[in-house]
């Protein structure tokens, strides 16, 4: 497959785009479980889950789906939204994202970058100052720290039972 060099295309979610997504994560977790780095998001591919199924057709529900096109092929997926419960609430207004994952074959090509300065613009367009977003911080930390160089800063680590995340945010 041939990449372009523009920057994705980002449209909101639409019918059709579950599928697509659970393929999204699909060659992220097989992609991770090559490496050995099933912490994150396990080893089983997500299409087929009944409960991941159910995960992200909410999450298109709800509104805050946004997919980053390159080539008119769908690269990426950003959900905003309300922030987890499993995290520290903000003590102001925020946009939280939700979940972020790239189609591995587009790799390099800048799209999650570009889904996460969409967030922050569509914070910003909404008044607010703070964007926020928690990711696994086990193996390496190399996830963090890709949080990090997209402007991100650690504000507390937390664990989900025995899954071990950071919590960061972005100043809009």
């Amino acid at each position: 497959m041939t990449h372009s060099s523009t920057l994705p295309r980002i449209r909101d979610g639409r019918d059709g785009d579950v599928p697509i997504v659970l393929s999204m994560f699909d060659s992220a977790v097989a992609w991770l479980t090559a490496q050995g780095r099933t912490g994150q998001w396990g080893s089983s591919p997500f299409t087929g889950n009944p409960r991941r199924t159910r995960q992200v057709t909410g999450w298109l529900e709800l509104g805050g789906m946004r997919i980053a096109e390159l080539d008119d092929h769908p690269a990426g997926c950003l959900v905003v939204g309300g922030a987890h419960d499993y995290v520290t609430p903000a003590t102001e207004p925020e946009l939280y994202v939700q979940v972020l994952v790239t189609d591995r074959r587009y790799h390099g090509h800048g799209v999650g970058r570009a889904l996460l300065d969409r967030a922050a613009t569509e914070a910003a367009e909404r008044g607010v100052g703070l964007l926020r977003v928690d990711c696994y911080a086990g193996d390496d930390g190399r996830l963090v720290a890709y949080y990090e160089s997209c402007g991100f800063t650690r504000i507390a680590p937390f664990t989900v039972g025995e899954w071990p995340g950071m919590l960061l945010q972005r100043r809009i």
